[in-house]
């Protein structure tokens, strides 16, 4: 059987910026696979290539063994996809609104009909239905956006970061919705950038950094590939670099401790990587206490996939998204200073 989606050494470019460098990773019939990575990471990207709304500038990518390149409408036929930013008519009801993606996809009336109400009792939506979409909370247009993606019932569902701005209570409802979708068989290909969205739903997962996959497999293999306890200690609330620096130094000499990374971005935090069963966090607070450091806070905990992140590239995905956003804002500093 073809791989649900097969993508191979895919690169993409916008002008001078090189989105996408060499992505490849495959999604395997009825799993939920997760694309995991900072924004700017390339997952957009890459799931603009996949959907047919951006042409690859080389690589080899594939829908149950369809060229995407070579036959675009077989594959738009097989899958649904919902974007990140919700675009829909604010007039219409949310059921002209379904209607109107039901007669895009050609189903015949009683089809559409029956799909509409279908979907629209699963998503809670019923009561919705008849209101017009402008009167409609961020979460239910994110439900109804995700009803039109599969009203012609793809064998593919593509979510570009599905919950991002929602509350929790929404989380949980789109949560519930896409295990249910995957226990019918349907595949789904989830982008986020929220750890405890992939971890708990993706099968497998791909972790993405500037345009490349840093890593793949399921999230119990990628936490067990760096093994270890995690710990986080704060020497103050905001620690001074010096003493950071100082505690990292005799932190490194103790012999359980693995690892220690300064942490700039939470005030100079510490992260270490120990070996369990050591009694850790009695050793560290005395080990800093006979140097004079206080211990503003101490946490042990098993690896998470941020600590996978962090392993990979040397900052968590929060140090990633700052770097992101620092950067797109001197971007746009250095266009307004050229006009």
């Amino acid at each position: 059987m073809a791989a649900a989606v097969l993508i191979k050494n895919l690169q993409k470019s916008y002008g001078d910026v090189q989105a996408v460098k060499d992505i490849s990773f495959t999604v395997q019939p009825g799993e939920i696979f997760g694309l995991l990575g900072p924004n700017g990471a390339g997952k957009t990207t890459t799931i603009r290539c996949l959907c047919t709304l951006a042409k690859p500038d080389g690589g080899k990518i594939e829908v149950s063994g369809i060229s995407v390149v070579d036959r675009p409408k077989e594959v738009r036929r097989r899958l649904g996809y919902v974007a990140q930013e919700v675009a829909i008519d604010k007039v219409l009801t949310g059921r002209e609104l379904l209607q109107l993606q039901a007669a895009l996809y050609h189903l015949p009336k009683a089809v559409a009909k029956e799909r509409i109400k279908q979907l629209l009792q699963l998503l809670g939506l019923t009561d919705y239905a008849d209101k017009k979409t402008g009167t409609y909370s961020g979460g239910i247009r994110k439900r109804l956006d995700l009803a039109a993606g599969l009203l012609h019932q793809p064998e593919l569902l593509i979510l570009d970061e599905p919950t991002a701005g929602l509350d929790i209570e929404t989380r949980i409802v789109v949560w519930d919705f896409l295990r249910k979708l995957k226990a019918s068989g349907t595949t789904v290909l989830i982008t986020s950038h929220y750890l405890e969205e992939i971890d708990a739903l993706a099968d497998r997962l791909a972790i993405i950094n500037r345009g490349v996959v840093i890593d793949e497999g399921t999230p119990s293999q990628l936490k067990d590939k760096i093994g270890g306890d995690r710990v986080t200690l704060r020497i103050r609330e905001f620690t001074p670099v010096e003493e950071a620096e100082k505690a990292k130094d005799i932190l490194q000499s103790l012999p359980f401790v693995e690892e220690v990374i300064i942490n700039t971005a939470q005030g100079n935090s510490l992260n270490l990587i120990v070996k369990p069963g050591n009694n850790s966090l009695s050793k560290i607070e005395q080990s800093l206490a006979e140097i004079g450091l206080p211990t503003f806070s101490l946490a042990q905990s098993r690896p998470s996939l941020d600590d996978v992140y962090l392993a990979a590239t040397g900052q968590t995905l929060m140090d990633a998204e700052l770097a992101a956003v620092e950067t797109r804002d001197l971007k746009k500093e250095k266009k307004q200073q050229m006009k």
